[in-house]
């Protein structure tokens, strides 16, 4: 069983930066696919960034690239999510995801029944 938990959530101002951890027991983060989504009030969950288990290549949708950044340690069995120009629409619980093997991130990165373990979220908001 892989168990996941988030930190590095905190309230910012636009145009800051937060960087936020997912930290994995039980397992090896190794192995896994890792993803981060989001999900604010009213919405459905949305998947933002993944990453293949050897963090050789990675996926963020259109509305965080070049703002978001997705990597992972599989030495220290943690994957990361940098952010940055953070905006009041990116205000959310994010939640990291973890899945074995790197099918899902070929066939479904962005969907959040392709993978089995989920962290408990960490809160982002994004106000002035």
């Amino acid at each position: 069983q892989l168990h996941l938990v988030e930190s590095g959530g905190a309230f910012v101002q636009p145009g800051g930066s937060l960087r936020l951890s997912c930290v994995a027991s039980g397992r090896t983060l190794e192995f896994h696919t890792i993803a981060w989504f989001r999900q604010s009030p009213g919405k459905e969950r949305e998947g933002i960034s993944c990453i293949t288990s050897s963090g050789g290549g990675t996926e963020h949708i259109d509305s965080v690239k070049g703002r978001f950044i997705m990597s992972r340690d599989n030495r220290k069995n943690t994957a990361y999510l940098e952010m940055s120009n953070l905006r009041s629409e990116d205000t959310a619980v994010y939640f990291c995801a973890g899945a074995v093997g790197d099918r899902t991130f070929y066939r479904g990165c962005y969907r959040p029944d392709m993978y089995e373990y989920w962290g408990q979220g960490t809160q982002v908001t994004v106000s002035s």
